[in-house]
């Protein structure tokens, strides 16, 4: 699969973590090549963060774990979708996902009277 994985011009390959049962997203994060081969061959995933510029592996310090339960690349290889099993918080905030904060109210078109 390392053939097919597009790294963007820092080395980085976009990565979201997905709850492998509900199909919750929780996060977003970022994989180089050696967080991605980590991640692919320790069952646990691990990240590169931008910030810090180290590796961190998800829960070494918090306790929120995330085990590999899949992984599957998009169409173009450059976005991870990796499927976790999460134990507790998946953000750093505390919270289950990164995305339940500013709840967004889009168009949304009835497919039933579209027709």
């Amino acid at each position: 699969m390392l053939e097919r994985v597009r790294f963007d011009e820092k080395g980085l390959l976009t990565t979201v973590v997905q709850q492998w049962d509900s199909k919750e997203v929780l996060m977003v994060g970022w994989m180089d090549r050696e967080a991605f081969l980590r991640t692919m061959t320790e069952g646990r995933v691990t990240f590169w963060s931008r910030s810090r510029q180290e590796y961190w592996r998800k829960g070494d310090t918090s306790g929120h774990v995330q085990y590999v339960r899949g992984a599957a690349l998009d169409c173009d290889g450059d976005t991870l979708l990796i499927r976790v099993e999460q134990i507790g918080a998946a953000c750093h905030t505390g919270t289950r996902t990164c995305f339940d904060t500013d709840r967004l109210d889009p168009v949304v078109i009835d497919l039933a009277e579209r027709s």
